[in-house]
């Protein structure tokens, strides 16, 4: 037992303040130069993290508290991520759940929170954001207590140290209103309750891989928990891959954390969290052993993808002109890149070799990685998210989540309203009394996809949105579709202002004037259920007449300008997003209109397929 290192994961639901935490601890710890700059939520470090304000990869940092060490991984909080949390409780020994003192757990609070009791993992519970006005700390501990006793927590467990935080101005208090003025009684709760990692240093070697990182100087960097044993740079050891294989390789670097840095090291015992260079075509979940008495772990058990999207190659007639990366050979080898580090999602090929089908665990995971290709420059087309079904015993069964919203009180008819219609069914509601009500719900997850900006639309932008996955149930038959048709260009050309201000009033526009438009690109959405073929591309034709009306002055409505998560959202099963580097654009699937299938029969095709 190692009694000079704590390991620790910090989790919570999605912007509860983990990130803010860890960039508070690091820099109280003493680990940053006085003189060095340093950047906000410093654990955020991809442009996408930062620019959504979310963590998406779990990350390892490290801080001396006196002579302990303690290495804490940040985890995600948003539930698409879910991955990334099962295999940071791997690799640490407690954990600190922290919970907004006024917003209470919420569902991936839930979530994380049944991972680490079932994985027997000490709490040190953080009530973060006290400072807020409408903070009700005392209300929010009940609930959090109600929450482990709803998740069968032993007697140990439910005897968790309380600690009140402002992470943002960097204080911990033991109790409301103490003269704290440091996070000195935060690091106290760590190294007193959360205990020493176990392992013998003199047992067989034995360390798993949790995750994996790459730098440009070393290549792949497998960083893994020292379960037993003590590992020496330049040792020959075994490598226990997934499918029994035991194959040998030699360490040739060695790195420990130490803040944001990584520290070379010559050896490493059982207990710490080490990254390590030079080994080739290492997995996540596999194991390095010692070669004479191999002793390899249990693999990560990872929970199974519920969402599934068509990836393909960008075939419309404006293809090839802003990405770099747009054969079908370019977006295989970028989706096997992203298996190695992403344990939670598969790919699988599709009907046509250009295509491949993505599954992953929400809407959110995927338009990630579709976004992060984008970025890197490639070109692809996905289709329209559908559900994971298994069948169980001659039964098809379906993915169902747990569903909570938060809206002011006004809105409470809209909303049952819009998730009836789903197939939602509420479990609770409750009313704290501030003008919001929080509204539980099961749903099936098919029941999900397009909610999200529906419910955004129906609430004027106040609803707050969160749901999880909680298990299977029998499949419950057809789902409305999506209301309404589509705009779709009958030719290709310029969009001009004249053109589109004669069709406003048909629906709204996706697109504004001076765009290039082809024929089967969705411009807008129609109003009524069938799809409308449309000229954006006409002109005013100029005559010597002169007339009140035809000099009237063109008027445009703002068109609305689809991001990449609403573009998968709005989309029907005959249609496509076509994704480039500079454009998100709609299409149908068949772009000449005299081979395309009606709306009406594609419906009906697709209530007979669900029969």
């Amino acid at each position: 037992m190692n009694n000079k290192i704590r390991n620790i994961a910090i989790i919570a639901h999605v912007d509860h303040g983990k990130t803010t935490l860890v960039d508070t601890m690091l820099r109280q710890s003493g680990i940053f130069r006085a003189n060095e700059a340093v950047v906000e939520r410093v654990m955020d470090s991809n442009d996408l993290e930062r620019e959504r304000g979310i963590t998406i990869l779990a990350k390892n940092t490290a801080l001396f508290f006196h002579d302990t060490k303690i290495n804490i991984v940040d985890t995600p909080g948003h539930s698409d991520f879910g991955g990334e949390v099962e295999r940071a409780l791997r690799m640490v020994d407690g954990v600190v759940l922290l919970v907004d003192a006024s917003e209470g757990p919420l569902p991936q609070t839930r979530y994380v929170l049944q991972k680490a009791l079932a994985a027997k993992l000490p709490p040190v519970v953080v009530l973060n954001k006290i400072d807020r006005p409408d903070a009700r700390p005392e209300e929010v501990l009940n609930e959090i207590y109600d929450l482990f006793i709803d998740l069968d927590a032993t007697e140990d467990q439910l005897d968790f140290p309380i600690v009140y935080t402002n992470a943002r101005a960097g204080v911990a208090h033991r109790k409301i209103g103490d003269d704290s003025r440091d996070l000195l009684p935060l690091f106290e709760a760590i190294v007193a309750n959360i205990p020493p990692p176990t392992g013998d240093p003199a047992g067989v070697l034995q360390l798993q891989v949790t995750n994996l990182d790459y730098s440009e100087f070393l290549g792949r960097l497998a960083i893994c928990r020292v379960f037993n044993g003590t590992l020496n740079r330049g040792e020959e050891v075994g490598i226990s891959k997934l499918d029994g294989r035991l194959l040998s390789t030699k360490i040739t670097k060695l790195f420990t954390f130490r803040g944001l840095e990584r520290d070379e090291a010559e050896t490493v015992v059982a207990g710490d969290i080490v990254a390590i260079a030079g080994v080739e075509g290492i997995q996540i979940g596999e194991t390095l052993t010692s070669l004479e008495t191999p002793a390899p772990l249990e693999p990560l058990i990872i929970d199974e993808p519920t969402l599934a999207m068509i990836f393909s190659v960008n075939s419309s007639p404006l293809s090839g002109r802003e990405g770099n990366y747009v054969t079908s050979r370019d977006l295989r080898d970028r989706l096997a890149k992203e298996l190695l580090t992403n344990v939670s999602i598969r790919v699988e090929d599709a009907d046509t070799p250009e295509s491949f089908r993505v599954l992953g665990r929400g809407e959110l995971q995927l338009a990630i990685l579709i976004e992060t290709m984008r970025r890197e420059g490639f070109e692809l087309m996905v289709g329209k998210p559908e559900i994971v079904v298994r069948t169980e015993n001659g039964k098809k069964l379906e993915p169902v989540e747990r569903l909570v919203i938060d809206i002011p009180e006004s809105f409470i008819g809209i909303i049952m309203e819009t998730i009836g219609s789903r197939r939602g069914e509420m479990l609770k509601m409750s009313n704290h009394g501030s003008g919001r009500v929080r509204l539980d719900f099961k749903i099936p997850s098919r029941g999900l996809i397009g909610l999200r900006s529906q419910l955004l639309t129906d609430t004027r932008g106040t609803a707050l949105i969160h749901s999880i996955f909680e298990g299977w149930m029998a499949y419950g038959g057809d789902m409305a579709l999506r209301p309404t048709g589509a705009l779709v260009a009958d030719r290709p050309g310029i969009s001009t202002a004249y053109a589109l201000w004669g069709l406003q009033e048909r629906g709204e526009l996706f697109i504004g004037p001076v765009i290039e438009v082809y024929e089967g690109m969705i411009v807008g959405e129609n109003s009524r259920e069938q799809d409308m073929e449309v000229n954006v591309t006409k002109e005013k034709k100029l005559t010597n007449m002169r007339s009140s009306s035809a000099d009237e002055a063109i008027r445009l409505i703002p068109h609305r300008q689809l991001s990449l998560e609403q573009a998968i959202e709005f989309i029907a099963d005959d249609e496509f997003v076509e994704i480039t580097p500079k454009s998100i654009r709609l299409r149908k699937k068949v772009l000449q209109y005299n081979k395309r299938p009606r709306r009406w029969q594609e419906i009906r095709a697709s209530q007979e397929a669900a029969n």
